[in-house]
């Protein structure tokens, strides 16, 4: 019921009876939020966070108490064994690629199951430039996608054993689609 409007009150009843119909949806979505405000704040309490954490600070970051402890609620509240927390990722691309390099190890075998990365990742697995996996040791082996763009299940099994990341990718990054005349 409107404080300050005249709306049609046929209207407003399919609105209170869409509200009504909702509501146990609501409450749940209210449930999960209250619970996950509770995680978050019992991180906060079990990593000691005070307001010397919240603070900014200068230079390179070497000791900086805020930036591990915000590291380490983000590790809790998502449980996780650590996280890394920064704003200061560029693109996808420059967070994808130090996951990568912060978890394969030379000898390790990392498995593309969704075909050939995007054009920016291919140069951090395999870039001439210097400093791509491979040339750090990563081996590299991908499954392509089947003919209806589909994920080759089948394949999975025969490849996926031993490997250390196994890197599913949705996006097709930059590439463009040409029109036929």
């Amino acid at each position: 019921m409107s404080c300050y409007f005249s709306p049609d009150k046929e209207l407003e009843n399919i609105a209170l009876k869409a509200e009504e119909t909702a509501s146990e949806a609501f409450d749940r979505i209210d449930h999960t939020a209250r619970c996950n405000s509770e995680k978050v704040l019992k991180a906060f309490i079990d990593n000691r966070v005070g307001d010397m954490h919240l603070k900014g600070t200068t230079g390179y970051g070497y000791g900086d108490d805020g930036r591990d402890k915000l590291d380490a609620v983000f590790a809790q509240v998502l449980g996780a064994e650590d996280a890394l927390v920064r704003h200061n990722f560029v693109n996808g691309t420059h967070a994808i690629s130090t996951a990568l390099f912060g978890v394969l190890r030379p000898g390790d075998l990392m498995l593309s199951l969704t075909g050939k990365p995007y054009d920016t990742l291919n140069e951090v697995i395999f870039g001439k430039r210097g400093g791509s996996l491979t040339e750090f040791g990563v081996k590299y082996d991908q499954i392509d996608l089947l003919p209806d763009g589909r994920v080759n299940y089948g394949k999975i099994n025969d490849l996926a054993r031993g490997c250390k990341v196994a890197y599913i990718q949705r996006s097709r990054g930059l590439i463009t689609a040409t029109a036929s005349s």
